[in-house]
């Protein structure tokens, strides 16, 4: 099993969606900025460092909005999702395809990752 963390980032009654990259695996499909866990890093150090690497922003890591697991054909993570705040900078479009202010209204708009499915439930539903 893989260790993911992702970052819930809101912008007043909007939060970042991401897409993701056309040459990597669920290509051009939405996600939550984040990445592997990678040895030596806790998931809040993996966090900062991916929200850095992918979107040149610094955030402040807050507690966890929700965790889930899921199975891929090809892998298996346990997606960890924080709850976080840009301390630095604006979302530039580094390594994604494109990145949104969406509103949990727009959820249906976007054809986001499976795993990021009862994430994506739990918002729309609060």
């Amino acid at each position: 099993m893989v260790e993911v963390v992702a970052a819930l980032i809101w912008k007043k009654d909007r939060f970042l969606a991401c897409q993701r990259p056309h040459n990597k695996a669920r290509a051009l499909l939405w996600e939550f900025v984040g990445g592997k866990v990678e040895a030596g890093e806790n998931r809040q150090q993996a966090l900062v460092r991916e929200c850095r690497e992918e979107l040149g922003i610094t955030v402040n890591v807050g507690d966890v909005f929700m965790e889930v697991v899921h199975d891929y054909p090809d892998i298996t993570v346990h997606l960890t999702l924080f709850n976080c705040t840009i301390a630095e900078g604006q979302p530039q479009k580094l390594e994604h395809n494109d990145i949104r202010w969406i509103t949990t209204e727009e959820i249906p708009n976007y054809n986001f990752c499976p795993a990021d499915d009862e994430i994506l439930k739990k918002l729309m539903s609060m």
